[in-house]
């Protein structure tokens, strides 16, 4: 897995590129924790992350509640079947 941190003033977005299980979730938090200071919104774009584990899903619990702002755009059709499944998509931000 591969996290680009963009950084734009008090806008922060992670582009993800590949699998977010239980070896690669770890820095996929680090990302995100490491860089929320002064963060007002955050994006993640997903489009290049096909797959998301429990522990993907637990970090985007995390980082929704600790950003509050946050919204996942270009999620891939598989990542949005497990969305829908755990009910992700009531309370997530989603374009």
């Amino acid at each position: 897995m591969k996290v680009d941190v963009i950084k734009d003033g008090s806008l922060l977005t992670l582009k993800i590129e590949g699998r977010v299980d239980t070896t690669t979730a770890p820095e996929l938090e680090k990302a995100v924790f490491d860089n929320l200071d002064g963060v007002t919104e955050l994006i993640l774009d997903l489009e290049n992350m096909p797959y998301t584990s429990s522990a993907g899903l637990r970090v985007l619990l995390k980082a929704k509640k600790a950003a509050k702002n946050m919204k996942l755009i270009h999620v891939c059709d598989d990542v949005m079947e497990v969305l829908e499944m755990t009910g992700f998509t009531d309370i997530m931000n989603i374009e």
